[in-house]
Parts: C-alpha cells; sequence; structure tokens
C-alpha cells in the first residue's frame, strides 16, 4: 500500500515509468531473496514489509508502461491482455507452493527469481514511455520512441510531423512539466471526484476479489486445487471481457461484471453448509470471481483512461492503495465463518456496481497529457452533449 504510492509519484515525476519498473523489480528480488534467509520471526516480518513495498508496484508499473503508447482502438485488448499473466502466476504459485511444503525458504526464493528474469532479460529491451517523455518536454526521445515502433511495424512517419501538449495552444498556460503530485489531481473538481470514485469502487472490488479466493477455506475443499479453480476462472473472463470492451465500453461492462459476482456470492450466502451443497456454493463463488476478476482488470484499463498523463501513475497509485487496504481487509472478513463473507461479498459488489454508474465513459476518447487538456476536453464534451 505504502510502496504504490511512493512508486506512482516516482513513476509520473523524474524516474519515470521503465525506471520505478526497474527499480521495484530490483527490490523485490533482493528483499525476497532476503525472505529466505531470516534467523527469527521479526526479521521475517521486516522483510515481508519490504518486499511489499516493492512488488505492490509491479503490476502498477508495467501497465502503465505498456499500455501508454497503445492508440485508442487497441488500448482496452492490451490492457486486458496483460492480465493473463497475472492469473497464469497464481495458477503457476499454487504449484510451486504444493512443490516447496517441505521448505519455505526454497519457496522464498524461487518466487523471487521471476524479478530477477524479468530485469535482466526482457526490461533492456524495453522503452520508456513517449507520454512520459512528452509531459518532460523531451520531443525528441518520445519521436525517438515512435520512430522504433513504426519501424517495428514496419510503417515510417513523415519527415514534418511532430508532437505537442495538448496545453501548447494556450499561450497563458505555465508549464506543467512538475504537475505530477496527488494535490494536482485534488485541486481539479473533475479528476478529484473521479479519484474518489476509483478508489471507493477499487476498495470493494478488492475485499471482493482477495476475499473469494481466501475463501476456500470456508468452503471445505483442497486448497490448492480450490486456488487453481478461481485463477483458472478469472482467464475466461479477461477473454470475455477484452471481446466486450470494444462493443459495450468500459462502464456498463464494469457495471455489469460487479453486479454479476454480487448477486452470485448473494446467492451463495443462502445456501446451506451441507456436503450436498458445497459444490453448489463453490460454483457460485467460481462465478462470483468470474465477474469480479473481469472489474478488477477492467478498473486498470478504466483508470488509466481517466486520468492525463502527468497524473496518471499517482492517481492509479492512489486506486491501488484503496485496492491494498480491501486486500488487508479480505482474510478479516474470511474469519465470519461461512455464510457472512458471501454476504458481504454480495453487498460490496452490488454497491460497487451502482458506484460506478457515476463515473463517465472513456472508451474511444483521447488519452490526456497535462490536467488543462483534460479540463478543455470535458468542456468540449459537454458542450457537444448540450448542442446534441
Amino acid at each position: 500500500m505504502i510502496g504504490a504510492g511512493v512508486f506512482g509519484h516516482l513513476s509520473d515525476s523524474f524516474l519515470g515509468r521503465k525506471g520505478s519498473l526497474q527499480v521495484v523489480c530490483f527490490l523485490n528480488a533482493v528483499f525476497g531473496l532476503l525472505t529466505a534467509l531470516s534467523p527469527n520471526y521479526w526479521v521475517y516480518a521486516s522483510f515481508r514489509l519490504l518486499t511489499g513495498f516493492s512488488a505492490g508496484s509491479v503490476c502498477l508499473c508495467s501497465f502503465v508502461l505498456a499500455t501508454e503508447p497503445i492508440g485508442p482502438s487497441y488500448r482496452g485488448a492490451a490492457g486486458m491482455s496483460t492480465c493473463y499473466f497475472f492469473s497464469s502466476g497464481i495458477a503457476a504459485l499454487s504449484g510451486i507452493a504444493a512443490l516447496c511444503q517441505s521448505s519455505w525458504r526454497l519457496l522464498y526464493v524461487v518466487t523471487s527469481l521471476p524479478s530477477v528474469a524479468f530485469m535482466f532479460f526482457i526490461l533492456p529491451f524495453i522503452s520508456e514511455s513517449p507520454r512520459w517523455y512528452l509531459t518532460h518536454r523531451r520531443t525528441d526521445d518520445a519521436m525517438r520512441v515512435l520512430r522504433d515502433i513504426a519501424s517495428s511495424n514496419r510503417r515510417s512517419f513523415p519527415d514534418n510531423i511532430t508532437l505537442k501538449l495538448d496545453d501548447e495552444d494556450d499561450i497563458n498556460k505555465k508549464v506543467e512539466q512538475a504537475s505530477s503530485s496527488i494535490l494536482d489531481v485534488l485541486q481539479s473538481r473533475t479528476t478529484r471526484v473521479r479519484l474518489v470514485l476509483s478508489m471507493s469502487i477499487s476498495f470493494l472490488c478488492s475485499v471482493v476479489y482477495y476475499g473469494l479466493s481466501l475463501n476456500v477455506v470456508n468452503i471445505k475443499i483442497n486448497m490448492y486445487i480450490g486456488v487453481v479453480v478461481n485463477s483458472l476462472a478469472e482467464m475466461p473472463a479477461y477473454l470475455l471481457t477484452t471481446m466486450l470492451l470494444p462493443h459495450f465500453g468500459r462502464k456498463p461492462l464494469g457495471i455489469g461484471t460487479m453486479l454479476l459476482s454480487g448477486i452470485f456470492c448473494t446467492i451463495a450466502s443462502l445456501i446451506a453448509d451441507v456436503n450436498s451443497m458445497r459444490v453448489v456454493r463453490m460454483a457460485c463463488g467460481v462465478v462470483g470471481i468470474f465477474g469480479m476478476s473481469g472489474t478488477y482488470n477492467l478498473l486498470l484499463v478504466y483508470t488509466s483512461e481517466l486520468f492525463p498523463t502527468v497524473v496518471r501513475t499517482v492517481a492509479m497509485g492512489c486506486t491501488s492503495q484503496a485496492s491494498q487496504m480491501g486486500a488487508i481487509l479480505a482474510p478479516m472478513v474470511v474469519l465470519f465463518g461461512d455464510r457472512v463473507p458471501f454476504a458481504v461479498f454480495g453487498m460490496f459488489g452490488i454497491i460497487g456496481g451502482l458506484l460506478m454508474f457515476c463515473l463517465p465513459e472513456t472508451m474511444d476518447k483521447p488519452l490526456y497529457d497535462t490536467m488543462f487538456g483534460l479540463e478543455k476536453g470535458e468542456k468540449a464534451s459537454r458542450s457537444e452533449e448540450e448542442v446534441s
């Protein structure tokens, strides 16, 4: 939770998307390996805290870096496709944990190696986000990255093409290069309302998402099988959401997936805990995590489109912090036993779906680079709606 806020700010400021990702991968690998050497509980707990500080930002920084260069037609599909790797990792983790039951130290060594591999064999070949370059007035670097992308796609830019920020037409507007803190988000009414709604929805979604994964202990089935089934249930959700995203948009699809999860969790809370009905309860839970996993990852795409480039990662860092608060609460809800957790998850899913009605649609809308550009675009959209 702390790391998401810190590296969300650093990613928007001097470190950039790629620089922040390099740092968090390095720290994640080091702290994970040191955890395996812990001589006592307090050293172990300290290293787990430090690992969480770095690991909490890996998804955030990598998602923004992967999706910012993508145009509006494919942004949703590209964003959702990153989620397959997350679920694949959870499914693989279940198998790795089953094989490492004899040594928890070995488990931490094995699960730290992917960060090392990513840092040395993948990150060197990834470019910094051209949008980050542009907001920091490094137009030549942004054009270089775009020309490299065009070259890899066997295309080219005309020589007279250049880039400019969406606030450069206003001669009275001050340069916004340093405008990248949470205070900038809170000062604007548009982004302030969006931030509060995004954080609230992320918190509710996270409680349900992590809670359903942990709730396998209350269904009284094999824990490893339960985790695999839940993680595999997420993949069709990503595929279906990706296919429906260009047709229905972010807002209707987010509302539908949250309400689907909430309704089936509510149904599961009404089913008695007897042997003959455990499969039915698990099926309702699978549908619940199917819907909520679609929402959970759709929110990444949705949130990234709600905020301009200069504050995109810091705003997403705040929503990630709200999500981590939900993850902290989730195991406490699970402790209530058989029916109560499903009832809470159902209520949270329905409330989250209703809150999403208050957010604007972002499908096929441009990604704004500055706060001024966002406000100008919103005024233009409202004017068009009034005319129509």
